[in-house]
Formats: C-alpha cells, structure tokens, sequence
C-alpha cells in the first residue's frame, strides 16, 4: 500500500500540459536556448506552422512561455523564451519522470 502512494504522488507531479511531445520538445529547446524563433522551432520539431502555433499557445495560456514579437527591419519576428514559472513547471516534471524510472525515492 505504502508503494502505491509512493507512486500515486509522483504520478501528481507529473504535468500534463507536457504530455504532448510537441510541447515537451517546444520547453526542452526553451530550457536550453535563451529564447528560439518560431521557423527554428519548427523546422527542429519537424511540424506544420499550426500545429506548433496551436501548442505554443496552450504553453502561453499556462504562463510558462513568452512570446515576444518584434520588427528586424521590416520583417515581423517572434521569439519565443520560457519563463520562470515555466522552467520550475518542467523541471518538477522531469524529477516526477526520473522518480517513476527510478522508483526509488
């Protein structure tokens, strides 16, 4: 019993708005680049331009992406950068899945 909470709590900490491999490959190249244009993130995930727009809005929604939309000369341009509520969000999420690998702790 005492092993089946062990693993309900980590299974809690375990964040949905993740789940989607899109959305995992989208804070993974965030947490590691400062901030990332929308054509590199989509030619690195290798998706369409809705199907990234669509995920990068449900992460803005949570708070744990900026986006950040400017001029480079007459060229519209969006970066996009994790935030820090979005950086804790994926961290405790990593820790959740290494606690389930590990299941040990």
């Amino acid at each position: 019993m005492a092993q089946e909470n062990k693993m309900k709590n980590i299974l809690e900490n375990i964040n949905k708005a993740f789940e989607n491999r899109i959305r995992l490959g989208i804070m993974s190249v965030l947490i590691v680049n400062d901030d990332m244009d929308f054509n590199s993130l989509k030619d690195l995930l290798g998706v369409t331009d809705g199907n990234l727009a669509s995920h990068i809005s449900a992460l803005e929604k949570f708070g744990y992406i900026d986006v950040i939309k400017q001029f480079i000369g007459k060229k519209p341009n969006t970066t996009y950068k994790a935030t820090s509520i979005g950086k804790k969000a994926f961290q405790s999420h990593l820790e959740a899945l290494e606690k389930l690998i590990n299941n040990n702790d």
